[in-house]
């Protein structure tokens, strides 16, 4: 297993803001149900936590506070921009620390917790709106995956 020791707190740090900065992509991806859909993040991470040693590596992951980049955003697409970069680095890191195990894992986190966000709140009465699955397919891009 792969331990948080082995990276930098920098590190460490990029990787701990890729969940919840995909969390916050699909938020702001659609108007509405900002609340619901937050809430639906925190419960994603509760999921992950009872799912406890599953995956070593994830829980470590999950039992940290999600941390998120507290940058002021002048709009959704900075916000898109600068979340689908700490993904893509995170990824990077973990390509070069973790197994391909820890980093499946990683992934699938990921995708869960951004597709749990998007069904949270119902849109012109689809539990994913257009906007919201583009944003979990440009995720999915940046995480490096095809999204099986």
């Amino acid at each position: 297993m792969t331990a948080k020791v082995a990276f930098s707190p920098e590190e460490w740090k990029v990787v701990l803001e890729g969940p919840p900065s995909a969390g916050m992509i699909v938020v702001t991806a659609a108007r509405g149900g900002m609340i619901r859909e937050s809430i639906a993040m925190s419960k994603a991470y509760v999921e992950a936590r009872g799912q406890h040693g599953e995956s070593e590596f994830l829980d470590e992951i999950v039992a940290a506070k999600p941390e998120a980049d507290h940058t002021r955003y002048h709009s959704a697409a900075e916000l898109r921009d600068n979340g689908l970069k700490h993904l893509r680095d995170a990824v990077a890191l973990l390509e070069a620390k973790a197994t391909a195990g820890e980093l499946g894992d990683y992934r699938r986190f990921v995708l869960a917790l951004a597709g749990k966000v998007a069904a949270a709140h119902k849109e012109d009465g689809q539990s994913v709106s257009p906007a919201e699955a583009e944003a979990i397919q440009e995720i999915t891009a940046a995480l490096g995956t095809s999204g099986s």
